[in-house]
């Protein structure tokens, strides 16, 4: 398969991290191009001048939330124990629909993404760096382990051991309290403390009660530092170049630079950079081919935000740009949907991935999940009554009850973005006599064909709620186990691996 990367049409002086469209074959051209000075400035600043540089940079985590980093790694290093070591895990585990950033970050360059991983850990005081990513992404975990290879050679480690751990194909792989899980050895069901709370020595039974140890100076379990890929690759440059070099480009709010995924309704599919504020119709047009824009009636951006209304892609792509529209930046992945598509059928398919993929630790998340899905399901099938949109917004209130993670709050969000800005594509299907929508399938992409088009993990559609795969297509109404993941148990067969 291409990797899908597109030229970025930015000035390569610009980008804030890692260019996707610009790889990097070896350490020594690394070097050559100016790596490793950030992790020397950082060694010799210590680590009170680094967390002060990346805070004054504004350096937001890349993964979905948009967290400061630099407040993260203080409160890290703050619960830092005496006792037991501190770890630093690089989130390499991207699942989100629509996304390829990580890797194409990691295919380009995976030495700045390893650099910033030894930043954070001599600045956390932490001896173990482990990159976290699926098992199924061969071409990426080959460049890791020969990127980790000649650093462990150049004396870059110096001391901090390094690792990689493969897990499965789970979209919860990626939320960071179940990647520790992985780690361990475990199924991702996600935890009640966050890993600055519950790091990677934390008993087995860290994600069924908060009852728990904490980090903390005094002793406890030790913390541990979860970021991205895409922020561990902005950190080399703000601790070599200051502060002010990262915030010439960007936002306030969000300064730097963004890699973002196109696909969907577009002549072109791929990744690129961009300075965080630009109009996201540029970025589709630029990415996916001039008229990009003009011809979407909506865009998914992820699966953690409502569908972004056509009259809205002139907002700007950051995280307080994307807010203020409705939607969110979540992981930069755009989906772009046009004419021919169903928007009924797509928050269906979105609705159905999210059911699915709830691991049924939160009862309402698994079970409001499924129902929604089923009835979201009808509605797309031209099957469904009156009673399926009651229940639908029924469900929509309640699925995000006690809920450990974000996942039952993306589904609601998605669900009520459809009923609050797309009611005449319900009705339609419900009162004006629409017939049945084809499915829209919803997943992580498996990466991009020969003519450049992304693919959709061809294990998605076959998945079932219990997280088993069949040898057909799943739809919420079909036959399954009924048994939940979580009353499973572990899984074997995750964890370190070197």
């Amino acid at each position: 398969m291409a990797t899908g990367v597109v030229a970025p049409g930015l000035d390569p002086e610009q980008v804030r991290g890692v260019d996707p469209a610009r790889p990097v074959p070896s350490l020594a051209a690394y070097v050559a191009g100016g790596g490793g000075r950030g992790l020397e400035a950082a060694r010799a600043a210590g680590p009170e001048a680094v967390i002060a540089a990346i805070a004054d940079a504004g350096l937001r985590g890349r993964g979905g939330a948009g967290f400061p980093t630099g407040t993260k790694w203080a409160t890290v290093a703050a619960n830092r124990s005496e006792a037991l070591p501190t770890t630093v895990v690089v989130n390499a585990a991207e699942g989100e629909p629509g996304t390829y950033k990580d890797r194409a970050i990691l295919r380009a360059d995976p030495y700045a993404v390893l650099e910033g991983a030894l930043i954070a850990a001599a600045t956390v005081g932490a001896d173990a760096v482990v990159v976290a990513a699926k098992a199924s992404f061969t071409a990426e975990l080959a460049l890791l382990r020969a990127a980790i290879t000649e650093v462990r050679t150049e004396g870059w480690a110096d001391g901090v051991d390094l690792y990689v751990a493969e897990g499965p194909g789970h979209y919860l792989f990626g939320e960071e309290t179940a990647l520790l899980e992985v780690v361990a050895g475990r199924s991702p069901f996600p935890r009640v403390a966050p890993p600055y709370r519950q790091g990677l020595d934390t008993p087995m039974d860290a994600h069924s009660s908060g009852q728990v140890p904490m980090s903390g100076p005094d002793g406890g379990v030790p913390p541990t530092l979860v970021n991205n890929v895409e922020t561990l690759a902005s950190v080399a440059g703000i601790v070599a170049d200051g502060p002010d070099w990262f915030r010439a480009v960007g936002t306030d709010e969000s300064p730097g630079t963004v890699v973002c995924t196109v696909t969907g309704a577009a002549d072109r599919h791929g990744v690129a950079a961009f300075p965080m504020g630009t109009p996201l119709a540029t970025v589709l047009d630029t990415v996916g081919g001039p008229g990009t824009a003009a011809g979407a009636v909506a865009v998914l951006c992820g699966v953690a935000s409502p569908l972004l209304p056509a009259d809205r892609l002139d907002a700007p792509v950051s995280f307080e740009g994307l807010r203020a529209a409705g939607a969110g930046l979540g992981s930069a992945g755009f989906v772009v949907l046009g004419e021919r598509d169903d928007l009924a059928a797509v928050v269906a398919g979105v609705s159905r991935f999210l059911a699915v993929e709830s691991c049924g630790q939160c009862t309402p998340c698994k079970g409001d999940g499924l129902a929604m899905a089923e009835s979201l399901g009808r509605v797309a099938g031209g099957t469904a009554t009156e009673l399926d949109l009651v229940a639908l917004t029924e469900r929509t209130a309640t699925v995000g009850l006690e809920a450990r993670c974000s996942l039952a709050t993306q589904h609601q969000a998605v669900v009520e973005g459809l009923l609050r800005h797309f009611p005449e594509a319900l009705d339609a299907h419900v009162h004006g006599g629409r017939g049945a929508a084809a499915p829209y399938p919803i997943g992580p992409l498996a990466g991009f064909d020969d003519e450049g088009r992304a693919v959709i993990d061809p294990d998605e559609p076959r998945k079932r709620p219990d997280w088993s795969t069949g040898d057909e297509p799943w739809a919420p109404g079909d036959d399954w186990s009924g048994r939940w993941p979580a009353a499973a148990g572990p899984a074997a067969d995750t964890g370190v691996t070197e």
